[in-house]
């Protein structure tokens, strides 16, 4: 029972990490190649809310399509960006947040690899953006629009020097939208009418993030790339995909935030928080081209005749840090900021751990420690379950023998044996299904870490030691290139990547090896075959995940194999060896050795001298004084057994007589 039990419990466990592993390949094809972009595709306002569907400043120039990105940079007047993490410019035509470069971030672990482009002009290839305006208008009154040409006043922008960009319509109406930016990655937008008309106007600011082309994503189903967003409270993750098919998604909400994220990069539209907005995500495809938008619209302002309205906004564009997403969240009363890291159903594990993991980082200066120190504290919360597990797995050891026995005598009745083997599971006080625990319980442990490495920006490219120098990658080295010794670096070979087994999931293979090595092994030849398969089924399933993963598993079985070694020998089960064969269906049972200390035992019951036999002689003895015995064989052991009292209470009577003495006596009075 206990080795079909640890069984169903290791494949049920290898049937997981394969799922793991099926559900962390690419499910959707790479997105077509995108045609190139033309002159005169609509702009914002034509894909922007409905009631912001303002003109546009006729004679602009636009920026060619597909031309690079720099110069479409140099093609329009900017005012720089520069602060301790961000390096971009706003475009004063149309005054769009269109140009950001993530300074404290690359591409790949190579200091020299480019960095993290995250927003582009429109008209280039991928071009991402974020704009702000006002909606509403009558048709005889003109608001900014896509090809607003902005004046600036101050520069560059930093964040204690904020930048105001101003235009008028020239029938009394002065807009002014002031951009501030902190030391990291959010921007305040105050938006500001100034309405000297002599009549009154009634607009609606709004804000939008837009994107031309359908990005590479990963589509792992554990992680969502795509549009996002809280809204009443509750997060919304849209695939672009689903937006393909649905085309516009539209909610009124208060507060809330939404945006477009993809695995470490968040662009993130934040309005006032007690405003009530309608909300939406959009997609079109002019000529072809995947565009995705999402956007907000205020409540209509009413603006007086010789007064101003102003309104306050907030953009996220920048790297997914869980302590920024939260400070924010503190700061501003953004609702599940921190939610824009896809933490997963697992958020009461994931999130705890990333925070244990941070902490442990910042004293030890390295990431990797962080995770030997946290398996550390799991497996002392598990301790006493564990142990208590491990314990119950020796007593089930134990136990066997009489197992054995029950299914030799009920082997026919299985109803019958089930009843006798559930009697002897109460009377022992042993849980048949513990020796599970061990492993059942290290599932959602092993999921929750495994989001903590694969999502957090904190992990990425974060090195451990020696050669391990990005923990949420695999092992960078291979078999294939001799653990790194070839100049040749690790193949792509798509579905077999698994072959591509590194250095530190084979020490995880022989670790694991050694755990089991701990255990009794199974008496049938196909169970210990099994047996011996999994750590090498582990290693290869284990080889292409990331690097801090594969250091826990490890870490984790030396542990396991400490405690599971001081726990057998606590409790006096054999270390390795063989457990008891257990006599299941097809297979064969067991060679039964004859119990050589019962019969001495008999022979020295029926009067013959330790001395004089041998210990081959011994249990002819015991046959003959059977065959001696008056009545059946089942009263032969009592009858032997009164003797024996018999002849101890003799010679405890005899007082004086030496027991040499009292021994003869009893020989004498037997051969008469």
């Amino acid at each position: 029972m206990e080795q079909r039990n640890v069984i169903i419990a290791i494949v049920l466990s290898v049937a997981i990490l394969l799922g793991f592993q099926f559900y962390l390949t690419e499910t959707r094809p790479p997105a077509p190649p995108q045609p190139a972009q033309t002159a005169g595709q609509p702009g914002d306002a034509s894909t922007a809310p409905d009631v912001a569907s303002a003109p546009t400043a006729a004679g602009q120039p636009r920026v060619p399509a597909g031309v690079a990105r720099q110069q479409a940079l140099e093609d329009s007047p900017r005012v720089e960006i520069d602060t301790p993490t961000l390096k971009g410019s706003i475009s004063l035509i149309g005054g769009r947040v269109d140009d950001l470069i993530l300074k404290n971030y690359r591409e790949t672990v190579e200091p020299t690899s480019d960095k993290i482009v995250l927003l582009s002009p429109e008209g280039t290839p991928k071009a991402y953006y974020a704009d702000f305006g006002w909606a509403g208008a009558a048709e005889d009154i003109e608001v900014p629009g896509s090809d607003t040409r902005w004046q600036a006043s101050g520069g560059p922008l930093k964040p204690d020097n904020p930048v105001t960009l101003s235009w008028s319509n020239g029938a009394g109406l002065t807009f002014e939208r002031t951009y501030a930016v902190d030391e990291n990655y959010l921007f305040t937008v105050t938006q500001r009418i100034v309405n000297e008309s002599g009549n009154a106007v009634d607009l609606a600011p709004y804000g939008l993030v837009k994107r031309s082309g359908t990005p590479d994503v990963l589509g792992f189903y554990i992680l969502h790339e795509g549009l996002i967003g809280v809204l009443e409270d509750t997060l919304r993750e849209i695939d672009y995909d689903d937006l393909q098919d649905e085309g516009r998604i539209q909610q009124t909400t208060i507060g809330g935030w939404l945006g477009i994220t993809d695995k470490y990069w968040l662009v993130a539209l934040v309005p006032e928080q007690s405003e009530q907005i309608v909300t939406r995500f959009v997609h079109t495809a002019p000529q072809g081209v995947d565009r995705y938008q999402t956007d907000y619209l205020y409540s209509t302002r009413s603006v007086p005749a010789g007064s101003s309205v102003e309104v306050t906004s907030r953009l996220f564009a920048g790297a997914k840090k869980v302590l920024l997403l939260d400070r924010y969240e503190e700061e501003y009363g953004i609702q599940k900021f921190d939610l824009a890291v896809d933490f997963g159903w697992f958020y009461f594990l994931t999130k705890p751990f990333f925070l244990a993991l941070h902490t442990f980082a910042q004293w030890f200066g390295n990431f990797g420690l962080g995770i030997l120190l946290l398996t550390v504290l799991i497996k002392l919360v598990f301790f006493p379950l564990a142990n208590k597990s491990y314990k119950s797995m020796a007593r089930m050891r134990k136990l066997q023998p009489k197992m054995v026995e029950l299914r030799e005598r009920f082997g026919d009745d299985k109803q019958r044996l089930n009843q006798e083997m559930m009697e002897l599971y109460k009377r022992e006080k042993v849980n048949p299904v513990s020796g599970c625990l061990p492993i059942v319980i290290q599932i959602p442990v092993f999921f929750a870490l495994y989001k903590v490495l694969f999502v957090t920006i904190e992990m990425r490219h974060a090195p451990f030691f020696g050669w391990i120098r990005d923990l949420s990658a695999p092992d960078p080295t291979s078999i294939l290139n001799l653990f790194g010794l070839l100049p040749w670096a690790v193949p792509e070979l798509g579905a077999m990547d698994i072959l591509n087994i590194g250095i530190l999931p084979i020490i995880m293979g022989i670790t694991m090896f050694a755990q089991q090595k701990l255990n009794p092994q199974p008496a049938d030849p196909t169970q210990a075959r099994i047996f011996m398969m999994l750590p090498i089924v582990f290693t290869f399933i284990l080889a292409r995940f990331p690097a801090g993963l594969v250091i826990y598993w490890t870490w984790n079985n030396l542990l396991t194999i400490l405690q599971q070694y001081v726990i057998m020998r606590r409790q006096g089960v054999p270390i390795g060896g063989k457990m008891p064969a257990l006599n299941l269906p097809g297979m064969k049972p067991a060679e039964e050795k004859k119990d050589e200390g019962s019969s001495a035992g008999e022979a020295k019951a029926g009067g013959e001298s330790a001395g004089k036999k041998s210990s081959a002689q011994k249990p002819a003895a015991a046959k003959t004084e059977d065959k001696a015995a008056a009545g059946d064989g089942a009263a032969a052991k009592p009858a032997k057994a009164q003797a024996k009292r018999k002849q101890s209470g003799g010679k405890s009577r005899s007082g004086g007589k030496s027991r040499s003495g009292g021994s003869s006596r009893s020989r004498s009075r037997k051969r008469k």
